[in-house]
């Protein structure tokens, strides 16, 4: 059967936008260096703070020096001119930023394809079986220019919630939390009064042990994205060089666990000071019990970074996934993207439910027995997002969770393949978080081109034994692409095949699709055709609109 749409007459609109954060010249967000008239030494910092109208954050008294806060929003040439009118102030200057090449020399660095992306082939997990992938460069979270910025502070407690963490591998052991009450006092004995025996390291609340050494190792692993210690010769590099770690374990060696044990391990990091919780698991279904304690994490002003889901599916319309899809405040979702900039194809998505994403595929990182290894997941990706998250507290502690998220997302890096995917349409990004840099939207993204609505779809659900075909044009189109609103295919087995003008195979498409577009087609006519089995028939493909230039 051909459907054969009228041929739409459309115009190109050209939009300009104006992007906040943007500077000419870097600087820290901010901050900015003052020379004082005065003697520095004989104020206090109250006196000097009320002088300057600012918040003081470091003092060089002998060379009358302060270095002042300022909100980040404050436009810096009203700043400047501000503290350039106060008398006592001879010079002042936006606290600039200069460049060196920081890098880490740890020898398995240039196996981190999430920290610095140059091209390299990404190291397979044990269980793939397709080739090793070439990545492609830049597509990285951009670590080394932000750690020209910040590198970590001992302040920090970050919690990972999992099957423990191996406290004693050589690249961990550095950045690991210590009770130290426990540490130097009795065996047996619960020396702080917390409840908890022999916590030194945290604690297991996986029914068999209350010691969190990881015995599976993907808590191990998701610790050495966080904290891996750079600069020592060995192994790999994390996203801070300083950071305290605090395994709380409620999985067990095969990496499952219950509702109520994981309970206790959130209440438990609450406690113990943690500030960040990292969440590499998910399942079941919505617990109000689960939900409750995310929601005393995020009063007490904690912030929940939490995998999307490893289902393919789009959260949004799926029903979620939990943790990462209640509705608390505090709580950052995150996807996972491959070396070449794409959604990963287990990764759960969701423009709304999915707030960023980040490296997931083939992430090579510390394992249990003092060994490294390469895995796959959102479980990988979420550890990226907490890390990035570690540094910008230790760089800008007042920030409050909401803030941290607004600010991931806001200044993640735009990737066609995520837009619609992700509430950031993008990558995390370190340096544009510290910066507060907020990257123009890519030219190349059909969500920035002319848009012409349109309706194309199959019944719903669909037959067995279906073939239909569809042709769509749009007069002076150089090249398109369809948005599908709906998608819900058999995958594998029922599919939706897009060819262009030649005849070209562009796409053939199945599974689980919502909200996204086609891959761009060249030219201005596209021929959809859809073909379904005998076997199972799901709900079918809705096309809404085509974007084209």
């Amino acid at each position: 059967m051909l459907k054969i749409l009228g041929t739409l007459f459309l115009s190109v609109f050209i939009s300009t936008s104006v992007y906040a954060g943007e500077q000419s010249t870097e600087s820290v967000p901010g901050e900015y260096v003052l020379k004082l008239s005065i003697k520095v030494s004989d104020y206090s910092k109250d006196d000097l703070e009320t002088l300057l109208n600012s918040k003081i954050k470091t003092v060089i008294p002998d060379l009358n020096i302060v270095v002042v806060n300022r909100a980040i929003v404050e436009l810096e040439t009203f700043v400047l001119k501000e503290l350039s009118d106060n008398e006592i102030i001879e010079v002042a200057e936006p606290n600039y930023i200069y460049h060196t090449t920081v890098t880490a020399d740890d020898p398995s660095f240039k196996l981190q394809w999430g920290m610095k992306n140059f091209g390299q082939e990404a190291i397979p997990t044990e269980t793939q079986t397709s080739p090793a992938v070439i990545g492609l460069a830049g597509v990285d979270i951009g670590i080394e220019k932000a750690w020209e910025i910040q590198r970590g502070s001992k302040d920090i407690i970050v919690a990972i919630i999992d099957t423990g963490v191996d406290y004693n591998h050589p690249d961990l052991a550095a950045n690991m939390w210590v009770n130290e009450v426990e540490r130097d006092g009795l065996p047996g004995v619960d020396d702080d009064k917390n409840g908890f025996i022999d916590d030194i390291h945290g604690y297991s609340f996986d029914g068999k042990t209350t010691d969190p050494k990881d015995d599976n190792g993907h808590g191990t692993h998701c610790a050495g994205v966080i904290a891996a210690q750079p600069n020592n010769l060995s192994g790999i590099a994390g996203v801070n060089w300083n950071v305290k770690i605090m395994p709380v374990k409620f999985l067990d060696s095969s990496g499952g666990g219950s509702l109520e044990n994981a309970i206790k391990a959130i209440d438990y990091a609450i406690k113990m000071g943690a500030v960040i919780l990292s969440n590499s698991w998910g399942g079941g279904g919505a617990s109000d019990n689960l939900r409750a304690a995310i929601q005393r994490s995020s009063d007490a002003g904690l912030l929940f970074v939490a995998a999307a889901g490893n289902d393919g599916q789009n959260n949004d319309t799926s029903g979620g996934h939990f943790p990462s899809s209640y509705d608390v405040a505090n709580i950052l979702s995150v996807a996972a993207v491959t070396n070449r900039g794409e959604l990963a194809t287990y990764s759960n998505y969701g423009k709304k439910l999915v707030d960023v994403a980040a490296p997931g595929s083939n992430i090579y990182s510390t394992y249990i027995g003092n060994t490294y290894k390469s895995l796959s997941g959102t479980s990988m990706a979420t550890p990226y997002v907490t890390g990035i998250a570690a540094l910008l507290l230790a760089q800008e502690p007042q920030l409050r969770s909401g803030d941290i998220i607004n600010r991931l997302v806001q200044t993640s890096v735009p990737l066609v393949p995520l837009s619609g995917k992700v509430k950031s349409n993008g990558i995390v990004n370190a340096y544009n978080a510290l910066t507060n840099t907020i990257v123009p939207p890519d030219p190349n993204d059909p969500s920035q081109w002319g848009k012409k609505t349109i309706s194309v779809s199959s019944a719903h659900p669909y037959a067995k034994n279906v073939s239909e075909t569809f042709e769509i044009k749009i007069e002076g189109a150089k090249e398109m692409a369809l948005f599908f609103n709906l998608f819900d295919t058999e995958k594998k087995y029922d599919t939706v095949s897009i060819y262009d003008i030649s005849g070209k195979l562009v796409a053939q498409l199945s599974g689980s699709l919502d909200e996204t577009f086609s891959p761009v087609i060249p030219g201005s006519y596209a021929k959809i055709v859809f073909q379904s089995d005998n076997s199972v028939e799901k709900n079918g493909f809705d096309i809404t609109y085509v974007s084209f230039r």
